[in-house]
């Protein structure tokens, strides 16, 4: 085992050595007090930048080089004496305020005390009112005086610099949804209408009004709607022709009409509506906007698409005798699923349009039994009866479309009125012109080429014009209105209810796509994807369970869904909570959930927007509840 040696020397002996020397520390003190007073020799007009010492004119407020800021005080301070006010090192600069992210855990202090001889100044010297601090963003950002930090509301509290520059939102994203709820709901009340918004200035002497065809499939909807054109003058006798010649080629001569507005080959060659077709026509009280919607179960999702749009509806229903049952029929017919889709969109009057009558020879038996099932079914979706009007007719026989029908079968019996007047006795839609423009955006034409995007979709609230600056969301982006066309025409102004396509510049036209929202720059709109929803569940065979994954659509968005709780189950007739947490939802249950999108979508909550806070949920190709947005939750984890 090695021995412990000592080499060199011990310190232990010698550590006392020291203590008889007698170190001076006063005279090290002394001299380096001496050093530090040195100042250098002081110029006439210039002062010298105490961080990078470069020598500047008088009159300027900032360093040439570095730029930094002169002090503040030094002209309030000097009062004809040459000398300046030292820079204080403990308070950093305003650059390093905003550069390094100091804002959070620095407060600027009330006072400032300086060092000065009472010959200099007098004893009590207000302070400049503001000082103007440069930031990086190009606003300007007030620093209060002694006299003006003290806030009323804060009880005589200090106001910090952190929470004048929150004032400003700072940096605020248009795109982030609680940016968006909180400048939304406090400048909601601050918005005023311009003049030409006003429904006054309209330069059409015609209300406008949606009108969504929709029913079973082969209830013959597009061949009313052609038919209807056709007779109006929409279509000519040239183009019906043509159509009529090209159905009898391909063997589907009953199609003709149709195919005025099912154009892509693919529709006529299955001879089914696939997209929401719009055409329009006038009568002696509205310019109507038809939204011809699909009927197969399989394109559902477009019928939701486009009939969000709708203002009121005719629900087309086929007389004949196997048809019509198959069509009611709660799991394999769409006519109830349609009719519960438009009362949910917010249609409360509805035309119900009893075609192909010709084929049961105009049978009143026939027209009461339908109405009298199909009138409970209608009460129990929330119509009421003095907004339900009955109208048999024949697309194909043209009877009782534009006019009185000439059938003697018919007129033995039926003395109400034809689809048209039908049409002109609907109440004219509500619309609110005293907010933020709102716009879903329902299509987009995207020119690669020339870079130009346009954005097609119904005006929920609000105005345009050629000029105006808009917010798409949920990509945050700010740009200006090109052009406008109002169904089809070039325009200059476009008010609430009206159907627009918006040539936009500005932006990049991969930001703006189908689902998005149009908005005023300074009153966005929510984006989330964590809601809750108060539902009525359908007729469905499985339950709805915490977990489950459903189709989550809301005006033109789909999205993946999760059901992340159920929160309680309400009572229908009431609405009161019936019990706290069950289990699981199962038809004909009212409740409030709570869903996860898979991607955040705009939204808004129903009592602030309609338009935006309606939703529904899919599953399996069938609507299996429909809802409201109650309230906008957090982001999850």
């Amino acid at each position: 085992m090695p021995r412990k040696v000592s080499y060199g020397l011990d310190y232990d002996d010698d550590a006392y050595d020291y203590e008889d020397y007698d170190y001076d520390y006063d005279e090290q003190e002394t001299y380096e007090a001496a050093q530090t007073k040195q100042q250098p020799l002081k110029k006439v007009g210039v002062w010298q930048c105490p961080i990078c010492t470069y020598d500047n004119e008088d009159d300027t407020s900032a360093c040439d080089i570095c730029g930094v800021l002169r002090s503040p005080l030094v002209k309030a301070c000097s009062n004809g004496s040459s000398d300046t006010a030292p820079f204080k090192f403990d308070v950093p600069s305003p650059d390093e305020l905003v550069s390094k992210g100091l804002l959070k855990s620095f407060k600027m202090p009330s006072t400032v005390k300086v060092n000065r001889s009472s010959s200099d100044v007098p004893s009590k010297l207000k302070q400049e009112k503001s000082t103007v601090l440069p930031s990086q963003s190009a606003s300007k950002v007030y620093v209060s005086s002694e006299e003006d930090a003290v806030s009323s509301k804060d009880g005589g509290q200090p106001q910090s610099l952190t929470s004048n520059l929150n004032s400003m939102n700072l940096n605020a994203k248009a795109g982030s949804s609680k940016n968006a709820r909180t400048r939304g709901a406090a400048s909601q009340a601050k918005y005023k209408p311009e003049k030409w918004m006003l429904p006054d200035q309209a330069e059409d002497g015609l209300a406008q009004l949606n009108l969504a065809i929709v029913g079973h499939v082969d209830s013959g909807k597009s061949t009313l709607s052609g038919r209807l054109l056709h007779l109006l003058g929409q279509i000519t006798h040239k183009e019906m022709h043509k159509y009529e010649k090209e159905a009898k080629s391909m063997g589907k001569g009953s199609f003709a009409y149709a195919w005025a507005l099912d154009e892509s080959a693919e529709e006529r060659e299955r001879g089914i509506t696939m997209t929401v077709a719009v055409a329009y026509f006038d009568t002696n009280k509205y310019h109507v906007v038809v939204l011809d919607s699909p009927g197969h179960r399989d394109f559902v999702p477009n019928m939701i698409t486009g009939a969000t749009q709708a203002d009121a509806a005719i629900l087309v229903i086929d007389a004949s005798v196997g048809a019509f049952e198959a069509g009611i029929d709660s799991f394999g017919g769409q006519t109830k699923e349609h009719a519960h889709l438009i009362r949910s969109f917010g249609v409360d009057q509805i035309i119900v349009a009893i075609n192909k009558m010709d084929v049961v020879h105009y049978s009143r038996d026939r027209f009461d039994a339908i109405k009298q099932q199909v009138t409970m079914f209608l009460r129990s979706c929330g119509f009421k009866d003095s907004f339900m009007t009955w109208v048999p007719l024949s697309a194909m026989e043209n009877q009782n479309l534009i006019a009185p029908p000439n059938d003697p079968q018919l007129l033995s019996w039926y003395k109400g009125p034809y689809l048209l007047e039908a049409i002109d006795s609907l109440q004219p839609p509500t619309r609110d012109y005293s907010k933020p423009v709102l716009m879903p955006i329902c299509d987009v034409v995207r020119l690669q080429s020339a870079g130009q995007v346009s954005a097609c979709g119904k005006l929920e609230t609000g105005g345009l014009r050629s000029g105006s600056k808009v917010l798409v969301l949920p990509s945050g982006d700010i740009g200006t209105v090109r052009s406008l066309e109002r169904n089809s025409q070039s325009c200059s102004v476009a008010r609430a209810g009206d159907n627009v396509s918006i040539s936009l510049q500005g932006f990049d036209v991969n930001q703006v796509m189908a689902g998005g929202v149009l908005c005023h720059p300074d009153f966005p709109v929510a984006v989330s994807n964590n809601l809750e929803l108060k539902i009525l569940v359908l007729d469905i065979a499985t339950p709805i369970l915490v977990g489950s994954q459903l189709e989550f659509h809301i005006h033109h968005v789909k999205e993946a869904a999760r059901v992340s709780k159920i929160s309680s189950l309400l009572d229908p007739k009431t609405g009161n909570v019936k019990k706290v947490m069950p289990r699981c939802l199962t038809a004909k249950q009212s409740a409030i959930i709570e869903v996860v999108l898979e991607e955040s979508v705009c939204v808004e909550e129903f009592s602030k927007c309609k338009a935006l806070g309606r939703a529904f949920l899919r599953s399996m190709g069938r609507t299996i509840a429909v809802g409201i947005v109650t309230k906008i939750l957090d982001q999850p984890e």
